[in-house]
């Protein structure tokens, strides 16, 4: 298959970054590069150079290997950032601020990568906390939940900052046209939820109709059922929430592989629902999505599973060039100085 020519700028890939090494993260990029997008695959040269030449028609790609002979592993601490600048994400954000590359992307120590975004790239004006940014399945398509880790404890402030960012990046980045927004509580009632949700209630109310579509409070339940667009809650809860979504779909998978497989007369039944089931399986995997981004740093960064496979990176890529394409950061910017989009 010939690959198309790269639009723009490349994706810096964090291609030491990961539990499995070079391996996957070679191959996504080969794979995305061949869909049109060009990658600079930041790590040990010679590793990754032996990698590449494992992919048959690799030199004719728009890959280009970026020394970075450190990594961050995925047991250190994120502070390492400081004072490890040769670190191979150090190395994707500084080519992101460097303008030499459109997004960084690493599917390596999740902390590392947020503390060397925030400060390689730095924040984008108004916002006081960025937050990771991500995708369930959900009825009707998918539900973006934020934030999922990046601030265990929030205030209400953030949760409002939050909704704009990810309004916007569901308006340009997906093209959903006025995302609802829902806060995360125990009740629908305004006066339910903690201090803080009641608070964040309030200033997310106020917003309404100035670029968030407040709906109201959700109850867990609501994040699959997709009874919002969005979904807005503190940093430890969204982690809980995405971790134990992500851990019930394996669970339930088992079970249906086990009811299939128990007689000879649900032996032929799930031979006749392989082809469904497949479609459905596809549609909770992690992979399908990529990489989740770090929404509110002052340059493209996306965030992947340490566990991720060839397919999980391919897309993470993907979905970065789609975010620079729709200039993603401007827009951002403009809608938290209070512009219209069209004047990006």
């Amino acid at each position: 298959m010939s690959a198309k020519a790269p639009a723009g700028l490349p994706i810096a890939l964090d291609a030491a970054g990961g539990d499995h090494g070079v391996g996957p993260n070679v191959e996504g990029a080969v794979q995305a590069a061949r869909g049109g997008v060009g990658v600079l695959l930041v790590g040990p040269r010679v590793a990754l150079h032996a990698e590449l030449g494992k992919h048959a028609g690799s030199a004719a790609l728009p890959i280009e290997v970026v020394e970075a002979a450190d990594v961050i592993g995925m047991d250190e601490h994120a502070s390492d950032v400081r004072s490890r600048k040769e670190a191979s994400i150090n190395v994707c954000t500084a080519l992101v601020k460097e303008g030499r590359a459109a997004a960084a992307v690493s599917m390596g120590h999740s902390g590392a990568t947020m503390a060397s975004a925030l400060l390689t790239l730095g924040r984008i004006k108004g916002v006081d906390r960025p937050a990771i940014l991500t995708h369930l399945p959900a009825q009707g398509g998918f539900t973006t939940l934020l934030d999922v880790g990046a601030n265990a404890d929030v205030k209400a402030a953030y949760l409002a900052q939050w909704a704009r960012l990810a309004t916007v990046y569901l308006r340009v980045v997906e093209d959903r046209e006025n995302p609802t927004v829902g806060l995360l509580s125990i009740g629908e009632e305004d006066h339910k939820g903690s201090a803080l949700v009641v608070e964040a209630h309030g200033l997310l109310r106020a917003a309404h109709g100035q670029g968030v579509n407040f709906h109201g409070n959700v109850e867990g339940r609501d994040i699959l059922r997709g009874t919002t667009d969005i979904v807005v809650t503190d940093g430890f809860t969204g982690n809980v929430v995405l971790k134990l979504a992500e851990g019930e779909a394996k669970v339930l998978f088992g079970w249906v592989r086990e009811a299939l497989g128990s007689t000879l007369k649900s032996k032929v039944g799930g031979l006749l629902v392989r082809g469904a089931l497949r479609g459905l399986a596809e549609r909770m995997d992690p992979s399908t999505y990529g990489a989740s981004i770090l929404l509110g740093v002052r340059g493209l960064t996306f965030i992947g599973h340490g566990s991720a496979d060839a397919r999980a990176v391919k897309n993470a890529l993907l979905r970065a060039e789609r975010a620079h394409e729709a200039q993603l950061v401007a827009r951002l910017e403009a809608a938290l100085a209070g512009e219209t989009p069209q004047s990006v």
